[in-house]
């Protein structure tokens, strides 16, 4: 999966230079239509979920310290990043702000007029689902498998869970889709928050 968004990626670059400049409105439209289509194909992926909800349930509300921890270690992140880039703190919280959602954050400062922003934003989102790829075997080892969770952001429901499932448990994995869940609907809240 992350060769593919790497590759699609640099092909979109590639075309991009070639492209004519009047097809951007069609391009502005089209990546509208297809966020909708993807934020319906979350709510679906939800709905088929139901022994997650039993799940949710019986961990009641500690459920929510991971994807908060998640959020609030982000944002930190992001503001300490802005101040070593010397860029305005709400900017750097903005761009960290996809939780690893790389197709919704880099749109959504485009639009808000920051295509700087939204490229890095973009680009930032894909390198943390490549790299949490690659750490969740040594998060699990030498820390916790909770720990394994946080660098997933928002794709620990979906393109990081599998990767988190292996090297985990059931009720890691559980805990790790909610907080994928939780961090995918806060995203579009928090973007335009820092905006």
């Amino acid at each position: 999966m992350s060769l593919a968004i790497l590759v699609v990626l640099v092909l979109g670059i590639l075309g991009g230079m070639y492209m004519p400049v009047g097809i951007t409105a069609f391009l502005d439209q089209a990546s509208t239509v297809m966020l909708l289509i993807l934020l319906f194909s979350v709510g679906i992926d939800l709905g088929l979920n139901r022994q997650v909800f039993e799940q949710v349930r019986k961990l009641g509300f500690r459920i929510l310290l991971i994807p908060l921890g998640v959020i609030l270690g982000s944002l930190c992140g992001g503001a300490l990043a802005a101040v070593i880039t010397q860029t305005k703190i709400k900017e750097g919280m903005a761009i960290v702000s996809g939780l690893g959602w790389y197709s919704l954050s880099g749109i959504l400062l485009t639009n808000a007029g920051n295509p700087i922003g939204g490229t890095i934003s973009f680009l930032s989102n894909v390198f943390r689902e490549m790299i949490t790829f690659i750490v969740i075997p040594f998060l699990v080892k030498y820390l916790n498998p909770y720990c394994a969770i946080a660098p997933a952001g928002a794709t620990a429901m979906d393109t990081t869970l599998a990767m988190i499932s292996k090297h985990t448990d059931g009720k890691t994995a559980v805990i790790a889709f909610v907080s994928g869940v939780i961090c995918t609907l806060i995203v579009p809240v928090l973007i335009p928050l820092f905006l």
